[in-house]
């Protein structure tokens, strides 16, 4: 029984990890060619939608992706249970994403520039909420996440492959939400026929309360993942409301901010194999090591690439993208920082019993993220330079807070590195 569970852990380890670098992958070969067929302006356009629809991606979700994946994990042998918390948890989806509809109608109807592009938003819409539906709570609750990675890949290819055939000229740019959504729907309609004929789960009927009472305990995930995804999205949002979301400035900033982004997830993995490892190990010795494996090649790559940030941006992206290079120069620490503001997150505090000052340096963070944000608005200073150093600045805060509270309970992280080498010898 330990041996499979081990083979079970190792396996479902290996498909996350195949899941998050086939994104990586993908990424790097249709951002290159979009930014080089749609310009800064039908990119930027795109890129408004994507960074607005994340919003109700996060209302639709609602935090469902680890309050429901823990609920199945612990009644993963009550195929009834399971059944339940599967069928209140579409009901939810379901529920919010008619109210999210209603309200993005009603936002595009108000506001002109964002009626003009209509189906832009609605397509965009459409594929953010289908992908919601796909129940990666239940793969990721039952262990089985060969099933869900091998549609992931599959959608991602098929995505690329149409980008690729029928992407041709900049008015065309309604192609990538459109595609998406296919995908999605394609994907969808299969799981639940494996969800149905395969693990033999069905919606059940639910008794009084019983959605309500699955809405409300997931309400907090709900909260802390908008406080970790506020500033990723808002920006983008801020500058589609200020120059409008065919504007240049748009286009560079999207274009910048999605290669920082996918640089800060390719740190993800470390962190996330390393939790489980530290909390039952607390061994912060590893962990000092591999920060100083990866943060000196880190910064000395980040100074080169800020060096040569305007003819790297027009190499990659294409030749309207020079001037990007001054927005990605601004944002190349955020890059820098990430390795330590991940592993000193829950790698570091969980072990430490601090866990919840993770938490609380994000929400802290996203604080800052707004009120310096509304500072640049109300004072007449609004770029999109100024824009990124109000970033940096928030993402500063999350390492600063982390930073403190390790240095402040030291004596904890003493202690457990002594009992290491008492049990080592």
């Amino acid at each position: 029984m330990k041996d499979t569970k081990k083979q079970r852990l190792l396996q479902n380890t290996i498909f996350l990890y195949l899941l998050t670098f086939s994104g990586y992958f993908f990424s790097l070969i249709t951002v290159p060619y979009q930014t080089r067929i749609l310009g800064p302006e039908f990119y930027g356009k795109v890129g408004f939608a994507v960074a607005m629809m994340t919003y109700f991606r996060l209302i639709i979700d609602f935090g469902f992706i680890l309050s429901a994946t823990a609920d199945i994990s612990k009644h993963r042998e009550n195929k009834q249970a399971v059944a339940k918390i599967y069928t209140a948890v579409m009901y939810a989806k379901g529920l919010l994403t008619g109210l999210s509809l209603v309200v993005l109608v009603g936002i595009c109807y108000a506001i002109p520039m964002l009626r003009q592009d209509f189906l832009l938003y609605i397509l965009t819409f459409a594929s953010v909420a289908v992908s919601a539906f796909l129940p990666d709570f239940l793969y990721r609750g039952l262990e089985t996440m060969k099933r869900i990675t091998i549609r992931t890949v599959a959608i991602q290819a098929f995505f690329v492959s149409m980008i690729f055939l029928f992407l041709k000229t900049p008015q065309q740019y309604y192609f990538v939400p459109l595609f998406t959504l296919i995908g999605n729907a394609v994907a969808l309609i299969l799981a639940q026929r494996h969800v149905s004929r395969s693990l033999k789960i069905k919606f059940v009927p639910l008794e009084k309360g019983y959605l309500k009472h699955t809405i409300r305990e997931s309400s907090p995930f709900f909260f802390s993942r908008i406080a970790a995804t506020v500033y990723q999205v808002t920006n983008t949002f801020f500058l589609g409301l200020m120059y409008t979301p065919g504007n240049v400035n748009v286009g560079m900033y999207v274009a910048s901010d999605r290669l920082v982004g996918t640089a800060k997830t390719a740190f993800s993995p470390i962190a996330d194999s390393l939790y489980p490892y530290m909390v039952k190990n607390r061994d912060f010795r590893l962990l000092k090591k591999i920060l100083w494996l990866i943060m000196p090649p880190l910064i000395i790559g980040c100074i080169v690439l800020g060096i040569y940030a305007n003819p790297f941006m027009a190499w990659f992206l294409g030749p309207a993208f020079y001037d990007a290079g001054s927005i990605l120069r601004i944002l190349l620490p955020i890059i820098a920082m990430t390795p330590l503001v991940y592993l000193l997150g829950f790698p570091t505090l969980s072990p430490m019993g601090l866990a919840r000052h993770a938490n609380r340096s994000t929400m802290i963070s996203a604080v800052v993220q707004i009120i310096g944000l509304s500072l640049l608005f109300f004072t007449g200073i609004f770029t999109v330079h100024t824009l990124c150093y109000v970033t940096l600045v928030s993402q500063f805060t999350v390492l600063l807070y982390r930073g403190l509270i390790v240095w402040k309970n030291r004596h904890i992280f003493a202690t457990k590195e002594l009992k290491i080498d008492v049990s080592e010898t």
